[in-house]
Order: structure tokens, then sequence, then C-alpha cells
């Protein structure tokens, strides 16, 4: 580790569309870097980092996993994330840690319909961007239609650095005045210029190459090298967790991401679990993982990635330290599940162990329904499920099935609104008196307060705060969750003798249902954004379906032979 930490250091991830190439590119930088002496194969089973059973199975990534890698002049944590659209929860909690990323396009297929959410993601995060156009070696690819298609659908500023230097200074030249200027000046643009303006994610440099003929990648790997820049950190420490994982003898890994300062074996952390209970522990050992293999070390420094052992209730998305929590994600499961257990089990006793699975794949929501006496899960699509399914039975030992699943509605309210509750039986008081306001589509659940510490004393807020946070609030229009909500604690009261713990939990209930009872409650379904590439001739039959879904069309658009029709339609109608 201390050859490279001397040496500018990037955490980079590669994204991509399902079979566009990814985990072929990683195995072939980590062979042009010299970190491995023999390719491995997605189609061979033995691929560096798609490692699990189930991945060399099925031939995709489902884990993100890393690996290190170093060049004369940059070292890389490398971070290969899944390509198909059930696991883009796990790609994008890697988002969190990235320095820059590597979007990586079949030369075959173009920019897919996944490609383009993967760009807004990466725009929305604001990491800046490389592009590798793959499989360059195969009939179909056409090098002239594929820079068209980059330009149209992601961004005029994707510039293509494989083509003399004179053309790439003309097409950078236009990102920015000042650019343009230095241009006019000396006929060429600086690479620090270069490397400024990829980070400020005004140019975009494509590459174009075969990974499995090693076409391109060292390319590739010089523009690593050149166009990026190494970012700055604070001295105080800070930390994002962004995966929580099981070693090979079942210990519990936190992955996170040292955004400041430095972690060290033995220093004790301070954070909230889940449930908004301050823990302290203490850091048991730290790992620097590629593929399977890691090396112990005594401390990581900020911009680096590891795994820690010995924290029991991290969570993906957490900052520790200095660190914000994240953002809640942009991509979400629309489908609720029933979970069937074979007979004779007891669902009291697999709840906490897919409590395990939640940990790693927090979007999975696992929920006990009492009234229903039921297990229900959330699950993007078919290929997860499969998936689910074989580890429960890998981990567990239990042969689970899923039943198919219901769309998941949610509830908001148009406007804001006061609620109250009182829990007072004998011997018992608190009084609770929340406002709900509505927030823009997509802010999730956000909780505060603006209650004086003279009307209700702290350690009772923090209470209320935790049990606001908690539970699922049903809505009542149809009991689906509710989101896009700011409640805010106002005022509250406790009675000096008969006020304990328990009672501000009803309290608090009490209050956001007497809320959303009072308010003008809305009903929110989820849409697709579709995108179909159908034949001229059929165009008509196409919309026609379409608008028989309720999908709401835009104008179609000619793609070559081919006719391009992008609608929204209801999850529902999609079934």
């Amino acid at each position: 580790m201390g050859e490279q930490c001397q040496k500018p250091h990037i955490s980079a991830g590669l994204l991509a569309h399902v079979d566009a190439g990814k985990t072929t590119l990683s195995e072939a930088l980590l062979y042009e870097t010299g970190q491995l002496r023999q390719l491995g194969r997605v189609d061979h089973r033995d691929s560096f980092l798609d490692t699990h059973s189930l991945e060399r199975t099925r031939g995709i990534t489902i884990f993100s996993k890393q690996a290190r890698l170093s060049t004369e002049s940059l070292a890389v944590t490398l971070l290969d994330t899944p390509g198909h659209m059930d696991f883009s929860a796990e790609m994008e909690r890697t988002l969190q840690v990235l320095d820059y990323a590597v979007l990586v396009i079949s030369g075959t297929d173009g920019v897919q319909a996944h490609t383009e959410t993967l760009w807004r993601l990466l725009r929305q995060y604001g990491i800046p961007t490389f592009l590798f156009v793959n499989k360059m070696d195969l009939a179909g690819a056409d090098r002239v239609r594929l820079r068209r298609e980059l330009e149209e659908k992601l961004s005029e500023y994707c510039v293509d650095f494989s083509r003399p230097r004179a053309e790439i200074f003309e097409q950078a030249a236009l990102c920015g005045e000042a650019v343009l200027e230095e241009y006019l000046k000396t006929g060429e643009i600086s690479r620090t210029v270069l490397a400024g303006l990829v980070r400020e994610e005004k140019l975009f440099p494509c590459f174009y190459g075969s990974a499995l003929r090693l076409q391109g990648i060292g390319e590739l790997v010089r523009g690593l090298e050149e166009l990026t820049v190494e970012p700055r950190y604070p001295e105080t420490f800070s930390a994002r967790v962004y995966q929580i994982g099981r070693d090979r003898q079942g210990a519990r890994l936190t992955y996170l991401k040292v955004t400041g300062g430095t972690l060290r074996v033995r220093e004790q952390l301070s954070y909230e679990d889940p449930e908004g209970r301050c823990l302290a522990e203490k850091v048991k050992e730290l790992r620097l993982y590629s593929g399977t293999e890691y090396q112990q070390t005594d401390a990581v420094p900020a911009g680096q990635v590891c795994a820690v052992l010995g924290l029991s209730a991290t969570y993906p998305g957490q900052g520790l330290g200095a660190a914000a929590p994240a953002k809640g994600p942009l991509l979400e499961p629309v489908m609720n599940y029933r979970l069937r257990l074979p007979e004779g089990c007891d669902p009291m006793l697999m709840l906490p162990k897919l409590r395990q699975l939640q940990e790693e794949d927090p979007m999975l929501q696992v929920t006990w329904e009492e009234r229903l006496r039921e297990i229900h899960l959330r699950l993007m699509g078919q290929v997860q499920t499969e998936v689910l399914k074989s580890l429960v039975k890998e981990r567990f030992g239990t042969e689970v099935q899923v039943d198919s699943g219901q769309v998941l509605y949610k509830e908001t309210i148009a406007e804001p609104v006061e609620g109250v509750g009182h829990f007072e039986p004998l011997r018992h008081y608190a009084e609770v008196h929340l406002l709900l306001e509505p927030l823009p589509p997509g802010s999730g659940l956000r909780f505060g307060t603006r209650c004086s510490e003279d009307v209700l004393d702290r350690s009772w807020q923090r209470l209320i705060l935790t049990h606001l946070k908690e539970k699922a609030h049903l809505g009542v229009l149809t009991g689906s969750p509710v989101t896009d909500l700011r409640i805010t604690l106002m005022s509250g009261r406790a009675h000096l003798k008969h006020t304990e713990g328990g009672d501000f939990r009803q309290a608090t209930y009490r209050a956001v249902r007497q809320g959303l009872m009072g308010a003008r409650n809305v009903l929110l379904e989820p849409f697709y954004n579709v995108i179909l590439t159908v034949p001229g001739s059929q165009v008509g039959r196409a919309m026609g379906d379409l608008r028989t879904m309720g999908g709401e069309l835009s104008q179609p658009k000619p793609q070559g032979d081919m006719m391009e029709l992008r609608a929204k339609v209801p999850v529902a109608a999609l079934g």
C-alpha cells in the first residue's frame, strides 16, 4: 500500500448496460497494468471480480467488487458494478464513493435505455465520466454512427480521444470561453486544462476498442493517467459507507471510503444505528480488497476504499465522523412480494436471517405484516427474485418461494397540516404536535424539530424523532407508505412522574395518523419510462398499444432504419 499511496489516487467505477462487456473491461485493465498474469473470461467463469457462484453461473455481476491497480503515475481503486437493471440499487450505492466513472457501451448495441439512465445518474451525482465503446471488433460496430449517437443521446461534449490531437483540441475548445481563448492563442490546450474540463463535467473523453482483444485498453489507461485529478480531502476524519458484506467466515464487513483524515485500527468510532441509537465500537481490522484477496493495514488515508471489521450496525449511505448521510436512492423497487416459507419453517426464526440480507441490500425492505402473518419484501424484477431464492438457500439452507408481486403505490399530501397525538391511560402521559408539509417528488421523508427545549426536553425530542424514523408510516387512502413529506416536531408535553419512553412512541404515531386523516391526500402511482425501437411500419401499432396501457407518448424519432418511441407507462399496465 505504501507505494500506491505516494502516487495520486482515484476511485473509479465501471458502469454499463448488461452484456456491454464491463467485467471483461475490468479484466483487461488489470491485465494491461500488470495486476493479472492471465486473462479470465465471463463465459469461462474464471473472471477476477465475478467471484460468487451465482455470478459465475449466470454470467452477470450481482455484487459490487473492488480491485486495486497501479500505473507508473496513478493508483486506482477500481469498482466493478452490476449492469443488470434488477441490481441497479447495488450499482447506485457505489456511486457515493466514486471520483470518476467509466461508462461502457456496446459497439454493436449502442446507447441503450439503461445507458441513458446510468448517464442521468452520473450527472445527478456529479461524477466525471469517461466512455469506453467496447466490441468494436464485431460486425455492426459503426464508429461514425456510434459517435453521432453519443453526442445526440448523452452529450455533445463526448469527445473522441483516439482522433488526432488537433481534432481533439478543436472540439474541446467549444467547452468554454477561457478554453477557446487558449486554443486560439496557442493552437493547443494544456493537459491541466483538459483534466479540469473533465473534472467539471464539461468534457467526456471517449475511447474505442475491444476489451476481449485488448484493443484500446492502453489508450484508456493513458487517458485516466492524463485526464484525472486527485481530489483534495480535509484533515478531519470522515467516511462514507457504501456496502455491507460478509467474508468467507461470515464476519461482517463495512465497506467504506475515507473522505477526510485517516482511519486507524483500534480507533473507536461513534455513530448512530438505523434506529437512531448511539453506538461506540472499535475498529478491529482494516482490509484492502482486490477481488477475493486482501491485505491488512494499520491505517487508511483519505481517498482510499477499505473494508472494516468491528462495526455491527452500520448501513449503506451512512456518514461517519464529519460526513453527512447520503441522499436517498434515485432508483427504487416498484413491486412488493410475499415470501412463502416451506411447511414447518417458523417465520419468526427466518425474519432475523432475512434482515442480514437487508443489511447488504437495504432496498429489500423486509417487513413482517402482523395482520396477514406474512413476510413481505421489495424486489426490482425476476432475476433478483431468483438470486434472492438462491442466496437464502445457500446462506440459510432454506428453500423459499416468492409470490407474484403487487405494484407499490405511495401516498403524500397536497398541503400542510398539523397532527396532534395524546397518550394518557392511567399513570402514563405524552403529547406530541407535528407539522406535516408536502415536499417535491422524489424527496422521501425528512424529519426535524422546531420545538423549544424550554417546552420539551432535548432527550424527549430525540426520542420522538427516533420514533418517526423507525416506522413505515402508512397513508389513509390505500394503506400505502407515505413519502415526499417533511414532518416537524412543533411542540410536546411530558409528565414529571408518569411519562415513559413508550408513551411518546404511541403519541407520535397518533399525531402522524391524526394529521394524515385531516389532510388532502394524494395517491402516487409508479411509472416506467419506456423506449421502444421498432420498424417504421409498426409505429402506429406500437403507439396504439402504449396508449391502451395509459402511456403518455412523445413524438417518434427516426433512428437509422428504425423509429424510436418514448413513453411514460404505469407499472401496473406493464405487469
